[in-house]
């Protein structure tokens, strides 16, 4: 069984920045050769992938509305994810969720909200 937590949502103003993190625990021993990802949902629509981490970091890739604008990164020794977001806009509130390469485990969500 594995946990993800995810943290660091809020309410913020549009161009403000924000950092969440997502952090796995129990049977992470896959965590180390695995992708990991962050999705959003916003309400009334479906969730999407917002950004994607290869197992060593050295790959990332993202949705085209947050490219250059959020980075996904990740720290193998604390079994940790993070997203910076920097410039958010409007667009950006949802329910961000930290998703795990292997089997189907999701966090629970952490909320953002951009508005002025």
């Amino acid at each position: 069984q594995v946990r993800l937590v995810e943290s660091g949502g809020g309410l913020v103003q549009p161009g403000g920045s924000l950092r969440l993190s997502c952090a796995a625990s129990g049977s992470t021993k896959h965590f180390n050769a695995s992708s990991m990802m962050w999705y959003r949902q916003a309400p009334g629509k479906e969730r999407e992938l917002v950004a994607i981490i290869s197992e060593s970091g050295g790959n990332t890739d993202y949705l085209d509305s947050v490219k250059g604008r959020f980075t996904i990164s990740r720290d193998n020794a604390k079994k940790t994810i993070a997203l910076q977001m920097d410039h958010l806009k409007l667009e950006d509130t949802g329910l961000y969720y930290c998703r795990a390469g292997w089997g189907d485990y999701w966090g629970q969500g952490t909320q953002v909200t951009v508005s002025s």
